[in-house]
């Protein structure tokens, strides 16, 4: 009865699809200074994982415009190594995207990590964690963070409006995780009207949904190439050109791996995450040479100025 004035309401009110977008139509939306898609290296948990990670895209002459670090939280690091992470990304001007504090089941709760848990979403639980990670998030921006991972969207809301009152310096950034559990445009849209700088949608969406999200809101999507086993092992270089067309402006997201409790736990070996981090650059060029073959004027490497540098 009400359906006619539902998909009315959609079109003519909200702007926003009703449904997935099957003729999956190429994003007008670009980088602000004209780049479809950027490379985002995740899993950069210390300081010397990501001077190895730096030799390694020096060495294959590829621009990595932002990573994403500490995933299982800069808590663990010492200070003087945290001022290091700074001034490495301030060197290599790449925006440093940081998660201050253990979460994912690794604080007192542990529902999120049982069988059935998954499907509670990552949130802080109670104003004490929240508290802990406002601690440890003045920490971060006073070693010279500026980006910030977030999965929680009351919290997101509170940090957004303290950086719109100035109680924050104006250039941090906030990206919204993947461990939110968001993944259709509506949930976009909320997203970027509480403040979120960039989007990580639900790593197994297939193109018309992203097309979609994107048709939705203007933040950049950052989208899941390579994921790890535990999470389904998928891998999507071969719909990099694709991806770049429907999602612009996007970062192409790399994390390959058996899971994330192996990677991100406190007792990280950092052998493994030196190959893992070599790994993430290879596929990057890989999803780089894609869209290069692909002939549809792709724009990748452009001025980024735009980019929340760490200010150590």
């Amino acid at each position: 009865m009400f359906m006619k004035k539902i998909e009315s309401y959609f079109s003519d009110n909200l702007k926003m699809p009703l449904k997935d977008l099957y003729d999956l139509p190429s994003s007008a939306k670009t980088f602000p200074s004209g780049a479809h898609y950027r490379m985002e290296i995740a899993g950069v948990e210390t300081a010397e994982i990501f001077e190895v990670m730096a030799k390694e895209a020096q060495n294959k002459k590829l621009p990595v415009h932002r990573v994403i670090g500490t995933v299982g939280g800069s808590a663990l690091l010492e200070t003087a190594e945290l001022k290091h992470y700074a001034q490495i990304g301030a060197g290599l001007k790449t925006e440093v995207v940081l998660n201050p504090v253990p979460s994912r089941g690794w604080d007192l709760g542990r529902q999120y990590i049982t069988p059935e848990g998954f499907v509670s979403g990552m949130r802080i639980r109670g104003q004490d964690n929240l508290y802990m990670w406002l601690k440890e998030f003045d920490r971060c921006l006073n070693a010279g963070i500026r980006g910030f991972l977030i999965c929680d969207e009351g919290l997101l809301e509170v940090v957004c409006k303290m950086r719109q009152d100035k109680v924050i310096p104006s250039d941090v950034v906030f990206k919204v995780s993947v461990f939110a559990g968001h993944a259709n445009a509506a949930s976009a849209r909320l997203l970027e009207r509480l403040g979120a700088d960039s989007f990580n949608p639900l790593a197994d969406l297939p193109l018309p949904m992203l097309a979609s999200i994107r048709g939705s809101c203007n933040i950049p999507l950052d989208v899941y190439m390579s994921i790890v086993d535990s999470m389904g092992g998928h891998q999507r270089n071969l719909e990099a050109d694709e991806i770049a067309r429907i999602c612009a402006p996007v970062y192409f997201k790399y994390e390959p791996g058996k899971n994330e409790a192996d990677m991100y736990n406190s007792w990280r070996d950092p052998t493994y995450h030196k190959f893992l981090i070599k790994e993430k650059i290879r596929y990057a060029c890989i999803a780089r040479e894609w869209c290069e073959a692909a002939g549809k004027a792709l724009v990748f490497n452009d001025n980024t100025d735009d980019l929340s540098v760490p200010k150590p």
